[in-house]
């Protein structure tokens, strides 16, 4: 059995457009849980057997995975007929594994940094900051559509994500800004919007 912790309009949301993108929201129960948000509104949910009541986190028989890198790379080993990922062997899986990596270990430090007002050298040399991000995502998507090429995959669906939650942050780059465009227009993200209105509007 396979069980979706899930708050709505937070970092989970993107794992519920994921499961769309699978097709696999009927094989997942989700479970709506609370959470404490940035602005202090919401708590730890007693329900949530997240250690620090944080959402996404997946249980499948039992087993406990959390994390959103760990829950996708889960979830699309786990349905590999849609294609979302590269599967073990494939010569892109290297790449795709790296943009998953970068996300969490450069993406989401310097957006916070940034939000935050923070600067520091030990940062920038650790993290670097968000003009070497911009690069990045224009060099990968100069000549391509998507981060792996031709094909939208589960790298797009996460790294898109803070630019939509976080417009401002978006890099001042026509080619990002078209990608972010694109990505958002994913019937998966409108049905997961008007999925967490419909849940808020019933709790």
């Amino acid at each position: 059995m396979l069980t979706l912790f899930h708050s709505p309009r937070s970092r989970s949301s993107r794992i519920v457009t994921l499961l769309r993108e699978l097709e696999a929201l009927d094989k997942v129960a989700i479970e709506i849980v609370d959470i404490t948000r940035g602005d202090g509104s919401g708590r730890k949910d007693p329900r949530n057997p997240h250690p620090e009541g944080k959402v996404p986190l997946l249980v499948h028989d039992g087993v406990v995975i959390w994390e959103s890198i760990a829950i996708i790379q889960y979830l699309t080993n786990l349905f590999p007929e849609k294609k979302m990922a590269p599967v073990a062997g494939d010569p892109q899986r290297g790449r795709y594994l790296s943009w998953l990596a970068w996300y969490a270990g450069v993406v989401e430090p310097v957006l916070i940094a940034q939000a935050a007002g923070i600067s520091h050298q030990f940062l920038d040399s650790t993290f670097r900051g968000p003009a070497e991000l911009a690069a990045r995502l224009e060099t990968a998507l100069t000549d391509s559509p998507y981060l792996m090429g031709e094909r939208y995959t589960a790298v797009d669906l996460l790294l898109h994500s803070p630019f939509a939650w976080y417009p401002a942050a978006t890099p001042d780059s026509d080619v990002v800004r078209s990608w972010v465009k694109r990505c958002g227009e994913r019937p998966s993200l409108q049905w997961t919007a008007d999925y967490d209105a419909r849940t808020m509007a019933a709790a």
